[in-house]
């Protein structure tokens, strides 16, 4: 198994992945390979993304976000998607691909990476925690407005 950096020619693996765990959310995926290309690869990539390669195939991809404490002086990264297909889990390639986005961060100059699940995902949570990844509590409300 090889972990790398998202390519042009992995975006419609990537795109199935996406909508499978989006979709494993109760959520509808509205996201689309021009979308992908986009937040991927564009001149202003928004995502840092890595996939994790065997005999060939994404099997798996890690997504990550630039989050910042500019208060502290601190940078982080939000694993903000981790995802590894069936057939590939328990052999390590979601181990790797936290592993690659950790990296990133230490050579980003971050001083944490914040992986969230959702409250009733315990299997999540206790996977993270092994990985060596406390509670992180949120502070504050947060509020949003679209901007259609």
């Amino acid at each position: 198994m090889r972990i790398r950096a998202v390519e042009r020619g992995d975006l419609a693996a990537l795109l199935a992945m996406v909508v499978a765990l989006t979709q494993h959310h109760g959520d509808v995926a509205r996201v689309t390979l021009e979308s992908l290309e986009r937040d991927f690869l564009g001149p202003m990539a928004w995502y840092h993304g890595f996939v994790a390669v065997q005999d060939a195939k994404v099997v798996g991809y890690a997504a990550a976000l630039p989050l910042g404490r500019l208060g502290y002086g601190a940078r982080g990264l939000d694993l903000h998607h981790l995802f590894v297909s069936p057939d590939a889990r328990r052999l390590g390639v979601g181990r790797a691909l936290v592993r690659a986005v950790e990296d990133l961060g230490r050579n980003l100059g971050c001083s944490y990476v914040i992986i969230g699940t959702h409250p009733d995902n315990v299997a999540a949570q206790a996977y993270y925690q092994h990985l060596g990844y406390g509670p992180h509590a949120s502070t504050g409300k947060r509020f949003t407005k679209p901007l259609v």
